[in-house]
């Protein structure tokens, strides 16, 4: 299936928009990615290139890079902050989703991960987000941050047209998404005329999938 527009990402080294697909081509060959890895001078680690997305609304998605000796752990707390944290929920990495194995959050990137592989996230074992992590690249060298993950890319914030006119949304409506089956988007003039409360306040449109789950009202922030 070819990218839709809506699935645009932004390069965080030379801050240009490219398609999904296409996002991963141009990180290898980046010239403001290869400077700020030619300027790294730490030690040098394994690091690897994951493309990380949302298994049932593939708009979300991020490349990240992160050290082999860090533990499983740190891209948890990553996920959480950027994409899913709302209730402390428990969450475990498999190599399949449910039923699958899991993984120890303390087990090291270089043992879990190699060329090819693929693991699912879980977050929130009632009302479930699954995040596909696969690896990318890999590479040897010093890392372009302190920290064990950097963020090299991220989707935009997909269009989500107000149910009442076309301009952007910044509301969900989450009985109308659960009972109604519409997208329940609004933007901040028809959300104050909207009636529906039986799931409570309606929620801030935010850059992640997790919108509309379980109370989930962001940030959607990188934490670093």
């Amino acid at each position: 299936m070819a990218d839709s527009p809506q699935w645009q990402g932004t390069c965080s080294y030379c801050d240009t928009s490219y398609a999904k697909g296409g996002m991963i081509r141009h990180l290898r060959t980046c010239s403001d990615r290869e400077a700020a890895i030619s300027a790294a001078n730490g030690t040098e680690k394994t690091l690897y290139h994951l493309r990380v997305d949302d298994e049932w609304a593939p708009p979300f998605w991020l490349d990240l890079e992160m050290w082999g000796a860090a533990p499983l752990g740190a891209l948890d707390s990553y996920l959480r902050s950027i994409w899913l944290e709302c209730c402390g929920h428990l969450s475990q990495f498999t190599t399949g989703g449910w039923g699958s194995r899991e993984l120890s959050d303390d087990r090291c990137a270089d043992e879990a991960l190699g060329p090819d592989t693929e693991l699912v996230h879980l977050y929130d074992f009632g009302t479930t987000s699954e995040t596909r992590i696969r690896v990318m690249d890999v590479r040897e060298g010093a890392p372009t941050t302190d920290r064990p993950i950097a963020l090299m890319a991220r989707n935009e914030m997909p269009d989500a047209p107000c149910m009442e006119c076309d301009r952007q949304a910044e509301w969900i409506c989450v009985e109308c998404m659960y009972e109604t089956d519409d997208t329940g988007h609004f933007c901040d003039e028809h959300i104050d005329s909207h009636p529906h409360d039986a799931y409570g306040e309606p929620l801030p449109l935010v850059n992640s999938p997790r919108t509309g789950m379980c109370g989930y009202e962001g940030p959607a922030e990188p934490p670093y």
